[in-house]
């Protein structure tokens, strides 16, 4: 029974990193993504910046916007100010004579809820949401009007790009590297399950039925699936913004980006029904609930692995399950370790599912995150 249970918690761990790409693999180029509409007059775009408190940074995003391209008369820029007391509301309104206009949402109730203020406002058939730290290409807005011309797609997701502190694009680590592909991967075989909440755009349908209380780029990917749609990646479509320089801060970034995707999945479990959602509910499981579940599975390799026979196999996958923890737990203490590829990898690994762990805590106590505080970068 122990080597049973072993040999379970062992492939839950493994699952959705490394099985879960090969099972698609079957699958890629089931999306024949060719455009099947006419291309005539570029559709009315609506580009959503949403901001909180940005008075630092939000007049380099709304330059960097303005020198996109995209036809005269085709484009309106909005910023959706989500109760902001600094200057950043001020700030914006004095780009009002070059068409910026300003969504200022007095009660402050999250990023989603500002969003769906502009949406409300919004005239374009196609509406692009960005962060105030993301940066843009100036042929990303044409980019992504080519995009729609495929009747299916309803949404589209950037890809990201780190810079760094002088500027530079930095190298793209393994990991972000690894969900790129894996984004390709999905994007090609049916639907993204989330897209890059940075910078992505969608058409104005598949925004109707905006739920703030669920992270937008997640809502966006099961709005398209319903409506009969996709959400797919544009590798030629790019964010660029800084990594956050605070570790401690980038660590409980992602327990609030995992605790608030755990509360918009558990909403509605049907979601995971493959009898009504397909394929989609394939991604799902093995994308997102698989994934979360790692750290359990983890700690019940380790402890099921301790009560095995420490000889042949499971002597050498109990060493090897030291071995990367020692490593994790040394590269905790001497930073100066980090610098090599492989003990940052594993660092990285190990810091993401105590992010994971920690969320399930919160989760099963019952919070919630309600406000939204955009990480300084």
């Amino acid at each position: 029974m122990l080597e049973f249970l072993f040999f379970v918690s062992l492939l839950g761990v493994v699952y959705s990193y490394f099985l879960y790409p090969l099972l698609l693999l079957p699958f890629q180029g089931r999306n024949r993504l060719q455009p099947d509409l006419p291309s005539g007059e570029p559709p009315m775009m609506t580009f959503i910046i949403t901001a909180y408190n940005e008075e630092a940074g939000i007049a380099d995003k709304i330059e960097d916007t303005l020198k996109a391209r995209y036809p005269q008369g085709r484009l309106e820029i909005l910023v959706a100010s989500d109760g902001s007391t600094d200057r950043t509301n001020a700030i914006v309104e004095g780009y009002a004579d070059r068409g910026v206009e300003l969504v200022d949402v007095p009660d402050r109730k999250g990023k989603e809820n500002a969003q769906w203020h502009a949406i409300r406002r919004a005239r374009g058939e196609l509406l692009v949401f960005s962060d105030v730290s993301t940066r843009i290409e100036e042929s990303a807005l044409e980019r992504i009007a080519e995009d729609f011309c495929i009747s299916r797609v309803g949404a589209v997701s950037s890809e990201d790009r780190f810079i760094t502190e002088d500027g530079k694009i930095a190298g793209e680590g393994a990991y972000v590297k690894y969900e790129m592909w894996l984004r390709k991967l999905e994007s090609s075989a049916y639907s993204l399950v989330g897209l890059s909440g940075s910078f992505f755009a969608c058409r104005a349908e598949i925004a109707e039925d905006w739920n703030t209380g669920i992270p937008s780029d997640f809502n966006t990917a099961i709005n398209c699936v319903r409506k009969g749609r996709i959400a797919i990646t544009d590798p030629q479509l790019l964010g660029f913004y800084p990594n956050l320089k605070d570790e401690s801060r980038e660590f409980q970034r992602k327990v609030r980006t995992v605790l608030r995707g755990m509360a918009a999945l558990f909403h509605d479990p049907s979601l995971l029904n493959p009898l009504r959602y397909g394929f989609f509910s394939f991604e799902l499981i093995s994308h997102k609930l698989m994934r979360w579940l790692v750290p359990g599975f983890m700690l019940a390799t380790l402890l099921i692995n301790l009560l095995l026979p420490w000889t042949g196999f499971y002597g050498l996958i109990l060493a090897a399950q030291l071995g990367f923890y020692g490593l994790g737990a040394a590269a905790f203490v001497n930073t100066g370790l980090r610098e090599h590829k492989l003990i940052k990898l594993i660092y990285f690994f190990i810091q993401v599912n105590l992010a994971i762990a920690q969320a399930w805590t919160l989760y099963l106590r019952g919070q919630r995150i309600a406000r939204w505080e955009p990480s300084k970068r």
